[in-house]
């Protein structure tokens, strides 16, 4: 559900959002140097137990006070991805500024103060929001995670930073249905408990089948990070995972595919979508699938045949047609009737 404030007279968007924050998130005391005119847009998702906000607005600030925590409280872990602008926040004695990329938890249950800053353009979060009942780790525990800029260069919270950014990217765009939301819902609780658990080193407190998901999505990580090494192999994974090549294998056994078709088919998709860029053109086909980790062009021209029903170089001579035909469309002035 998509929500704009300027669907709005002006001088009624400020509070609407104030309203609509404190309806679907908490209860804060909002302030905002754009009041007058306030636009923002509010998108919503619910993933089974969980909530998905994306939130795009100027800048803006937010308290929670003590007054408000006693008055209402969802008992909720929030978690937000920082996509645009700053983020200044301050929770128990504690603050950090976060940038875009960053991760920041916060407890509903405690004060705070948050304020989104000016920048050169308009602030924009992801904002997960968890029951505590759903989370395996002890609230006191993650205590000392509140108010910390939490960075996804790596490991466990990268992973979770983009999974949760394409979520949230195919709900604003429409692309989620009913019966996807339970289990985005199930995949985002399992990424965001194995990512806080290994910060505060909790890991033995998830459940098998979380910490199963957990390694399933770091092993999927991998596989996309190294698709280019023609030495990506099934026991170059399992080694680097330090499990077994059985027990890989049957991770993967719930899969449409085995984890050498998958392999595969996420190469195809890359050349693929290399082939169809103008801007490679001047590459050959081959290397275009050497980038990719095909080590021989006839291999790779019969899998692309069987894949997508047409040599490599058919769909490449389409495509191309296609973008430049449509890049002259785009280019032609507008004709003048007299």
């Amino acid at each position: 559900m998509r929500m704009r404030s300027e669907d709005l007279p002006a001088g009624d968007r400020f509070q609407w959002w104030r309203e609509q924050c404190a309806r679907d998130i908490v209860p804060t005391v909002a302030s905002s140097p754009y009041a007058d005119d306030f636009r923002a847009t509010v998108t919503l998702a619910e993933l089974g137990p969980l909530q998905l906000s994306v939130l795009d607005f100027p800048e803006v600030r937010a308290v929670r006070t003590p007054a408000l925590v006693r008055r209402s409280d969802p008992e909720h872990f929030g978690l937000s991805v920082i996509a645009a602008n700053d983020l200044w926040f301050a929770q128990r004695d504690r603050d950090c500024r976060l940038s875009p990329g960053d991760l920041l938890l916060h407890d509903t249950s405690q004060p705070f103060d948050s304020r989104a800053l000016p920048g050169a353009g308009r602030g924009k979060m992801l904002l997960l929001q968890l029951p505590k009942s759903q989370l395996p780790l002890r609230p006191q525990r993650l205590n000392q995670l509140l108010a910390r800029r939490l960075p996804t260069g790596t490991g466990m919270n990268a992973i979770l930073a983009r999974y949760l950014t394409g979520v949230a990217s195919a709900v604003v765009q429409g692309e989620v249905g009913e019966r996807d939301t339970g289990r985005l819902g199930v995949v985002a609780l399992d990424l965001v408990a194995a990512a806080l658990a290994a910060i505060v080193d909790a890991e033995g407190q998830l459940a098998p089948e979380t910490r199963r998901r957990a390694l399933l999505a770091r092993i999927e990580e991998f596989v996309e990070l190294n698709l280019a090494d023609p030495e990506l192999t099934p026991a170059v994974i399992a080694a680097a995972h330090h499990i077994s090549l059985g027990y890989l294998h049957r991770l993967f056994q719930s899969r449409e595919l085995t984890l050498a078709a998958w392999i595969r088919h996420r190469r195809l998709e890359r050349c693929r979508v290399d082939l169809a860029d103008p801007r490679l053109r001047h590459l050959p086909i081959g290397a275009i699938a050497g980038r990719w980790g095909f080590r021989h062009p006839a291999d790779f021209s019969r899998a692309f045949r069987t894949a997508y029903g047409m040599p490599p170089g058919d769909h490449r001579r389409q495509a191309l047609t296609a973008s430049d035909v449509n890049g002259s469309l785009e280019a032609a002035p507008a004709s003048v009737s007299s």
